[in-house]
């Protein structure tokens, strides 16, 4: 099994393990070397951005899926996209947990998704939780979205939340920590 299932399966593992740094590292150092040339790319060349995307998100940039440079997404092969998915610029992904982003999601600019946290105890040992956004979810700019969360289908996180438990389909969360004022 690989460090990334081993993660996604809620085995911790210690950032100085030699597996862990020759699979992780491995991926890291692709994204960024791949992310870099995306975001040095000149924004009118929206082709090639999209040939650049494709190539960090192996194929997954498709029928409307879209990115804005400038973006860093570290462990890319555990992302996973739908269809028409929308990334506002200053994206921040840490996936080493694992992302999957349903159809038709928005996100607005400088959206941070973090699925690893270290322990406390010992902070050279990660665990990591799945975050899982569903279709037609709004992540407003600035909101932060923790280790383990599920965004529901048709939710709306308002700018600036920090989301630190899942929000139900059609509920609208706002504030640090989120928390649901209404529902849609």
């Amino acid at each position: 099994m690989s460090v990334f299932e081993d993660l996604r399966n809620g085995i911790p593992y210690d950032i100085r393990d030699e597996k862990y740094h020759k699979e992780a590292h491995g991926e890291m150092d692709r994204c960024r070397h791949i992310c870099y040339k995306i975001n040095s790319t000149d924004p009118n060349e929206k082709e090639r951005i999209i040939e650049l995307e494709n190539e960090l998100l192996n194929d997954q940039m498709k029928d409307g899926t879209y990115f804005t440079p400038p973006f860093q997404v570290d462990v890319a092969c555990r992302m996973f996209l739908g269809k028409n998915v929308f990334a506002n610029h200053g994206l921040t992904v840490m996936s080493i947990g694992t992302i999957t982003i349903e159809d038709g999601v928005m996100m607005g600019p400088e959206v941070g998704l973090f699925t690893v946290n270290h322990e406390p105890n010992n902070i050279r040992v990660i665990k990591t939780g799945e975050i899982h956004i569903k279709k037609n979810a709004w992540i407003g700019a600035r909101v932060n979205i923790l280790p383990g969360v599920t965004i529901g289908e048709n939710a709306i996180v308002g700018t600036g939340s920090v989301v630190t438990k899942d929000v139900p389909d059609n509920a609208i969360v706002v504030g640090v920590p989120a928390k649901i004022v209404k529902y849609i």
